[in-house]
C-alpha cells in the first residue's frame, strides 16, 4: 500500500508541475503578445516597422520598435496597420490607397467606428471614409458641400490626428472645386507648418495653383517658380516639381508668354513617366489649358483627348478633360463631338460642373 501511495503522490506532483509550467508558458505568451510587436508602420520609402504605436499628434506618430521609440513625421507615413483592425478597415484602407474609392467605402461601411477596441482605429475608419467621399466628390460623384462639412468636423474633433494635413489638403481641393479660391489658398498655406519637406513644397505648389485659378497669375508664378527650382531628392518631390513646372507653363500662357509656355510644357512631357497615370493625366490636362490659352484649339483638343482615351481610369482628370472637350470640339468645327463629351460627363460625373 505504501508503494502505491508513493507512486500516486509522485504522479500527482508531476501532474501539478505540468499544469503549473503550462500556465506559466501561456502567461508568457500572453505577455509577449500584449506588449510585443503588434502594430506596423509602412513608410513612403518602402520601409516597414513593427512595434507599438504609442502617441499620435498632427506632426506624426511616436512608435516603439525594438525597445526604441521613434518619432515618425506624418508626411513619411504611407499607412499604419493597427493591432485590432477589423477586416473591413484593412480591406477598405488598402482599396482607398489604390484609388478604388467605391470599393473602399463598401468595406468601410461594415465597421462601426464606435465599436472598435482602440480609439485610434475608430479615427482611421472615419478618415478613410471621408477620404473616399472627398475623392469621389472631386470627380463629380458625390456632394462636395456635405463632404466639406464632414472633413471640417473631423479636423475639429481630431486636431492631433496624423491625418490632419491630409484633411487640410482635401478641404483646399474641395474649396477650389467649389470656386472658393481664397479659402483654398488658406487651407493650402496651412500645409507649410507640416514637418516634411515634400508637404511644405506641396503647400507652395497648391497655393500657386489656387492663385492661378483666382486669376492672380503673377503671384501664382512666384510660388510655382520656387517649386520648379527645387532639388528633388525623392520620388514624391520629383512629382511635385513636375506639377509645379507644368502649372508654371500655364501661368506663362495666361500671361501671353506663349513661346516660353510651350517650351516648358514640352520639356515636362519629355521627362514624364507615362506609367504614372495620375501625374501624366494632370500634365496632359495642363497642356490642354496651355494650348487653349494660346488660342491653339486643335492642340488643346489633342491634349484633352489624350487624357480621355489614355487616362480615363483617373476619374478627376477624366472629368476635367471631358468638361473642356465639351466646349472645345465646337471651336474646331465638330459640335456633335462636343455634345457627346457633355453627355458622357453628365452621365459619369453628374456633379462635376456644379
Amino acid at each position: 500500500m505504501m508503494r502505491i501511495d508513493q507512486r500516486t503522490n509522485l504522479g500527482s506532483n508531476r501532474s501539478s508541475r505540468l499544469v503549473m509550467l503550462t500556465a506559466m508558458a501561456i502567461a508568457c505568451l500572453w505577455c509577449t503578445s500584449a506588449s510585443g510587436q503588434s502594430d506596423r508602420v509602412y513608410l513612403n520609402n518602402g520601409d516597414v516597422m513593427s512595434g507599438r504605436l504609442e502617441k499620435v499628434v498632427r506632426q506624426g506618430i511616436s512608435f516603439k520598435a525594438g525597445g526604441k521609440t521613434e518619432n515618425i513625421p506624418a508626411g513619411d507615413i504611407q499607412k499604419v496597420l493597427l493591432q485590432g483592425d477589423p477586416p473591413g478597415l484593412v480591406k477598405g484602407r488598402q482599396f482607398a490607397l489604390e484609388g478604388q474609392y467605391e470599393e473602399a467605402l463598401e468595406e468601410l461601411k461594415s465597421v462601426n467606428p464606435n465599436d472598435v477596441p482602440r480609439q485610434v482605429i475608430g479615427t482611421e475608419v472615419q478618415f478613410y471614409r471621408l477620404l473616399c467621399q472627398a475623392k469621389l466628390a472631386l470627380s463629380g460623384r458625390g456632394d462636395r458641400k456635405s463632404v466639406v462639412a464632414g472633413l471640417r468636423a473631423f479636423a475639429g474633433e481630431n486636431s492631433n490626428s496624423w491625418h490632419f494635413y491630409q484633411t487640410a489638403e482635401m478641404l483646399g481641393e474641395l474649396a477650389l472645386a467649389l470656386g472658393d479660391n481664397d479659402r483654398a489658398i488658406a487651407y493650402f498655406k496651412s500645409l507649410a507648418s507640416a514637418p516634411t519637406k515634400n508637404t511644405k513644397v506641396r503647400s507652395k505648389y497648391l497655393t500657386g495653383t489656387a492663385k492661378l485659378a483666382k486669376g492672380d497669375t503673377e503671384a501664382a508664378a512666384e510660388d510655382l517658380q520656387q517649386v520648379a527650382g527645387i532639388e528633388a531628392d525623392s520620388v514624391a518631390l520629383a512629382k511635385t516639381k513636375t506639377l509645379g513646372r507644368i502649372k508654371l507653363a500655364e501661368c506663362y500662357a495666361k500671361s501671353g508668354r506663349n513661346d516660353e509656355a510651350i517650351k516648358l510644357a514640352d520639356a515636362v512631357l519629355e521627362d514624364l513617366d507615362p506609367l504614372d497615370l495620375e501625374l501624366a493625366s494632370k500634365v496632359y490636362n495642363s497642356r490642354g489649358m496651355i494650348f487653349e490659352a494660346t488660342g491653339d484649339f486643335e492642340g488643346a483638343v489633342l491634349a484633352f483627348l489624350h487624357t480621355e482615351l489614355m487616362f480615363n481610369s483617373v476619374p478627376q482628370s477624366h472629368a476635367e478633360s471631358l468638361s473642356h472637350l465639351a466646349q472645345l470640339w465646337a471651336k474646331v468645327g465638330k459640335p456633335e463631338r462636343g455634345a457627346k463629351a457633355k453627355q458622357e460627363l453628365s452621365q459619369r460625373y453628374p456633379g462635376y460642373a456644379q
